[in-house]
C-alpha cells in the first residue's frame, strides 16, 4: 500500500478572517450545509483510528479550513494522544497545518514546534498588499498580527512556508513582494493563483487574476528567482522547484503539475469525504469516514470518476510543444467541465508565454542541480 495523505477540516469552513477572495466560502455557499461546525473529539478518534489502521509505511495528515486553529489547542493535543495510541503499524506520521496565523500565540507556536508540525502560513506580501484582501472580522487588516505569528514560529523553530495568493494586485507588484520576503528571511514560498467563484465567469472581481497578468507575473518572478539561484542565494519557490525536478526526470509532488487529479481524501468536520479541496460539494461526497470504511469510500470514488475526468487532454494541448512540462494544469482552472470533459486551462496563454520565456534557463538550472548530485 502506498503512503496515505488526508486533509482534515476540523473547523469546516469557519474562519476568524474575511479574506475577499476566499475560495472555501464560495464552496460552502454551493452546498446544502454550509458549515459542519467543529469536529468532535469522538469523531476525531474514530477517524484517526481508521486512518492508522489503514496506513502502511507513512501517513501525512494535513489540517486546513476555513481556519483549523479554531478547533482549539485541546483538540490538537488530543490528536497527539490518539496518534500515539492507535499507530499500530508504527508508520511515520507527518502532521501539517495551513493557517491564517491569526490565533498563533506563544502557546500555539510552542506546541507546533514540539510536535514537529509543518506549517503553511498565509501572507500576501508587505502590509499594504496583504491588508488589501486579508481582513479580520471587523474588516481591519491583519498584517501586523500575522508577522508576529511568523516570528513566534521562528522562535520555536517551527518549520513553515509562506503561502501567497496571486491576485491582480500581487501579480503587478511581485518584485516588491519578493524583496519583502527576502528582507524578512522568508525563503520557503508558494505562490497560489487566486480562484474566482466556481460558477461565475472568470475575471469579474477586483482581485481576479487574468491570464495576461499571470503570464507576466510568472516571468517577473522567475527572473528574480533565477538571479538568486545563479548568485547562490537560496529561495525555495514550489512551482519552479517542481519544474526543475521534472526536467531532471523526477515526478512532481505538486498536484497542479502532475497532469491529472491525484487521489485526495478530504475530510470535513462531520467526517464527510471528498476527492479534492476545491470540490467539497454535495455532488462529490464519497461517504463518511465515521460510519464508512475506506473500502466503501474508494468504491464511491470509482463511481463518481472525479479524477478520471482530468485525464482528458484538450485538442489544443495535443499539439502544444509544452505539454510534457505543463500537463494541462489544475482541473479547477479547466472549468467548466461539460459531460465529464474539462475545458482548456484558463491560464493556457500564461503558461505558453512563460515556458517560451524561461525554458532555456530552467534547463540550465536542472543541469546545475544534476551536477551537484
Amino acid at each position: 500500500m502506498p503512503p496515505i495523505t488526508v486533509m482534515i477540516k476540523p473547523a469546516s469552513g469557519s474562519c476568524n478572517m474575511r479574506c475577499r477572495y476566499c475560495f472555501y466560502h464560495d464552496v460552502a455557499e454551493n452546498r446544502e450545509i454550509q458549515s459542519y461546525g467543529i469536529m468532535t473529539q469522538e469523531n476525531l478518534e474514530i477517524i484517526i483510528k481508521k486512518l492508522l489502521d489503514y496506513a502502511r509505511e507513512s501517513c501525512t495528515i494535513a489540517f486546513q479550513g476555513g481556519e483549523p486553529t479554531l478547533a482549539g489547542l485541546p483538540f490538537f493535543r488530543r490528536l497527539m494522544e490518539l496518534e500515539r495510541d492507535y499507530n499500530v503499524h508504527h508508520v511515520k506520521i507527518q502532521n501539517c497545518i495551513q493557517t491564517n496565523g491569526y490565533l498563533i500565540d506563544e502557546e500555539w507556536a510552542q506546541f507546533l514546534g514540539e510536535n514537529h508540525f509543518l506549517v503553511g502560513l498565509s501572507l500576501d506580501g508587505d502590509k499594504d498588499l496583504h491588508d488589501l484582501n486579508r481582513l479580520d472580522a471587523k474588516r481591519q487588516g491583519t498584517f501586523n498580527r500575522i508577522m508576529k505569528a511568523a516570528r513566534l514560529l521562528e522562535k520555536h523553530q517551527v518549520e513553515f512556508n509562506i503561502l501567497c495568493v496571486v491576485t491582480s494586485a500581487t501579480a503587478r507588484h511581485i518584485a516588491r513582494i519578493y524583496r519583502f520576503f527576502q528582507k524578512n528571511n522568508l525563503r520557503y514560498l508558494q505562490f497560489i493563483p487566486c480562484l474566482d467563484p466556481l460558477y461565475e465567469e472568470k475575471g469579474q472581481h477586483p482581485y481576479s487574476l487574468t491570464p495576461k497578468l499571470y503570464g507576466q507575473f510568472l516571468k517577473n518572478l522567475f527572473d528574480l528567482w533565477y538571479a538568486d539561484v545563479k548568485a547562490g542565494n537560496f529561495i525555495y519557490i514550489r512551482y519552479f522547484e517542481n519544474l526543475v525536478g521534472m526536467l531532471m526526470g523526477y515526478l512532481p509532488e505538486s498536484c497542479g503539475v502532475i497532469g491529472h487529479c491525484s487521489y485526495q481524501t478530504v475530510i470535513e468536520a462531520d467526517g464527510g469525504v471528498y476527492p479534492c479541496d476545491f470540490y467539497v460539494l454535495d455532488e462529490y461526497r464519497m461517504g463518511n469516514l465515521v460510519t464508512d470504511s475506506f473500502e466503501e469510500i474508494e468504491a464511491r470514488r470509482r463511481e463518481i470518476a472525479f479524477a478520471e475526468a482530468s485525464l482528458h487532454v484538450d485538442e489544443a494541448c495535443k499539439n502544444c510543444k509544452w505539454l510534457k512540462i505543463c500537463r494541462g494544469g489544475c482541473r479547477r482552472d479547466r472549468e467548466p467541465v461539460v459531460d465529464g470533459v474539462p475545458s482548456l486551462n484558463y491560464f493556457c496563454e500564461s503558461y505558453q508565454e512563460f515556458f517560451s520565456y524561461a525554458m532555456e534557463r530552467l534547463m540550465e538550472i536542472a543541469r546545475m542541480a544534476a551536477a551537484k548530485q
